[in-house]
């Protein structure tokens, strides 16, 4: 029996879900996290850029190649760990080092990304991030080194993983331009459990930022959805008037212009938005946190300073949609009152028609009857000619018979035009 035929995806698909392990981490170590993303059409660039910028920097340290045409790599890039991925709008660097600095969150860490490497990427960095994980749970050390390392009025710290790991991080950027995130793991906490840790808490940071994007679009697009708004608003109280339908229709044009226009440039980035929240949203739910000490957790820090923005962004998408379909409607009855008008106006020139139709008419009659006197004086006289030698016959004068003629005739001529009018018809 001859094997059955594979769709040609079906080991790049299976091997997909597989392509992306976590880390395998032990504590204690630091991770460096870095984002980048192209100012302008991010989705659609050059990924090969991509690939080259990656390249530069494995050559500085004699690392190995990734395959063509990846999406990811791991491996090591001198005593450290590298963990690159491409995502459609951004790439992520993400590398791994044993042990810890004597100063927690030392800016030098950063310096595993060579400075000129860093001069010559083509994009911007999205976010950057130092996470320091230390062994032990001890609540008072932990609350201690909370104290010392970030700022108590923002800070969320939370148990996680049914108490494995304590994560700590309050969401500022320090004073050398990076974010700060702390785990401290208890003793039996396995690597790849430490390596998720870190994973969602690069994940978290990264989506929260990207979906940012977003709620600073909705803020430049406010004041000016309000202004579209009460134009719309405007043009609508002047259907209901005397104003020429032409003039209102020219603006309204402009406006739905302008809001088509407005729904086609943020329907990627409201539509990204709203699919990145729900990831920040999903890798805080699998941490399973648990209250620490009383402070707030991750889910309760979005809460109180995420999801806002997040409802802002998808209020004002439904608000631009809305006005849209308003636009939308607003055409539409524009459209009706003007088929109305033209209805009325094509209705006046039907009744200036049937007015000329009547009027055409009688003077179609009127010239029928001019018609019938003027043919039957002609035919009288030339009754009268052929008929005069008859007179002295009958010994009548010419007048008499003119006068005898005359009713006979009318009454011929008056019946060859109605067969000629009939057979017209």
């Amino acid at each position: 029996m001859p094997p059955i035929a594979d769709h040609p995806l079906r080991y790049k698909l299976a091997n997909e879900l597989h392509a992306r392990p976590f880390p395998s981490l032990a504590a204690p170590c630091t991770a460096v996290f870095l984002a980048i993303k192209q100012p302008v059409n991010a989705a659609g660039r050059d990924r090969s850029d991509d690939m080259a910028q990656l390249l530069r920097l494995l050559d500085r340290y004699g690392a190995m190649h990734p395959q063509p045409g990846a999406t990811h790599y791991f491996g090591k890039i001198g005593r450290h760990q590298l963990k690159w991925e491409q995502h459609t709008e951004f790439v992520t660097y993400t590398v791994f080092s044993d042990g810890l600095s004597a100063r927690a969150f030392d800016p030098a860490e950063f310096e595993v990304f060579p400075e000129d490497w860093l001069s010559s990427l083509t994009g911007t960095r999205v976010t950057s991030a130092l996470i320091r994980v230390e062994r032990g749970v001890d609540s008072e050390a932990v609350e201690f080194s909370l104290e010392k390392w970030f700022e108590r009025e923002s800070l969320a710290v939370s148990h996680v993983l049914d108490r494995d790991a304590i994560i700590a991080g309050d969401f500022r950027i320090d004073e050398a331009g990076h974010q700060r995130f702390a785990i401290f793991a208890s003793l039996d906490t396995g690597q790849q459990r430490i390596g998720r840790i870190v994973q969602r808490l690069c994940e978290i940071e990264t989506y929260k930022t990207m979906s940012m994007l977003g709620f600073t679009r909705s803020r430049e697009m406010s004041a000016r959805m309000g202004e579209l708004d009460a134009d719309l608003t405007h043009l609508m109280g002047e259907m209901t008037g005397n104003e020429p339908p032409e003039s209102t229709l020219d603006d309204l044009l402009t406006v739905s212009t302008e809001l088509e226009g407005c729904v086609a440039r943020t329907s990627f980035r409201f539509g990204a938005t709203g699919a990145y929240e729900k990831i920040v949203q999903q890798r805080i739910e699998v941490l399973r946190e648990e209250r620490f000490m009383g402070r707030q957790t991750f889910r309760e820090f979005m809460m109180r300073r995420y999801d806002p923005a997040m409802r802002t962004v998808a209020s004002t998408e439904k608000r631009l949609q809305a006005l849209a379909d308003r636009a939308i409607r607003a055409g539409e009855l524009l459209r009706t009152k003007v088929d109305v008008a033209r209805s009325a106006q094509n209705q006046k020139v039907l009744e200036s028609m049937d007015k000329r139709a009547d009027m055409a008419l009688r003077l179609q009659q009127t010239v029928e009857g001019l018609s019938v006197v003027a043919i039957s004086y002609y035919a009288v006289s030339l009754a009268g000619y052929l008929t005069y030698p008859l007179a002295k016959l009958i010994n009548i004068s010419k007048g008499e018979l003119t006068a005898l003629l005359t009713l006979p005739v009318i009454g011929c001529v008056w019946w060859m035009v109605r067969r000629i009018k009939k057979s017209m018809h």
